[in-house]
């Protein structure tokens, strides 16, 4: 970690502009995702808990597009590691941008567009919750499908500063999952007593 922050500027704006859309998505989403739980207003406003949500979804998703972007002009802006700069480190960088590819793309599959962006914070709840692949492999895995693809990705760029940021990622994902956890968990048991109560 030493050499690494050896190869870093981190007051160089690209890289101030990386970190805080990395910790910024994150906090967007779960404000705006428990503030509609609590009141309903994102619904009420558009009309319907679906548009209210894939709302949501698109501007979270241009946020990442934003966040991507600026933790590339990070990478780009900072120096290369020599030991870093070779086909086999790119090979490496390259699997792990495939790797993260097939969890981010088979959880969204396994969720939906709605499920992937929240939906049970809306109201828009599925049956039970996912235990299909990639949950039945691991927990949180779009979380950690992003995470190695950013890692990928800053390997392939043989970037001191790409490593850093996603560092920056795994820390954010693994406060934003503490967050997360026990209050999805909690919508879930609540629908289930409730449908108890009905039966």
């Amino acid at each position: 970690m030493t050499r690494l922050l050896g190869y870093v500027d981190p007051s160089e704006p690209h890289f101030v502009a990386a970190v805080l859309t990395i910790a910024f998505n994150p906090l967007f989403w779960n404000v705006v995702a428990r503030w509609e739980h609590k009141t309903r207003k994102l619904s009420g406003a558009f009309g319907s808990p679906h548009l209210a949500c894939c709302t949501l979804g698109g501007a979270i998703l241009l946020l990442n597009v934003l966040r991507s972007h600026c933790f590339t002009q990070a990478m780009l802006s900072q120096p290369r590691m020599q030991s870093l700069d070779n086909p086999l480190a790119y090979r490496v960088g390259l699997a792990l941008l495939g790797v993260g590819g097939v969890f981010v793309f088979s959880s969204f599959l396994a969720l939906g567009f709605t499920g992937t962006f929240l939906g049970d914070y809306f109201g828009i709840l599925k049956e039970a919750r996912v235990t299909t692949f990639p949950f039945s492999v691991l927990d949180n895995p779009m979380y950690w499908g992003s995470t190695a693809n950013y890692l990928g990705w800053a390997i392939m760029h043989a970037s001191p500063a790409g490593l850093l940021l996603t560092t920056v990622v795994a820390l954010t994902y693994t406060v934003a999952i503490l967050y997360e956890e026990p209050f999805t968990a909690e919508i879930y048991r609540q629908k289930a007593s409730q449908a108890h109560k009905r039966s």
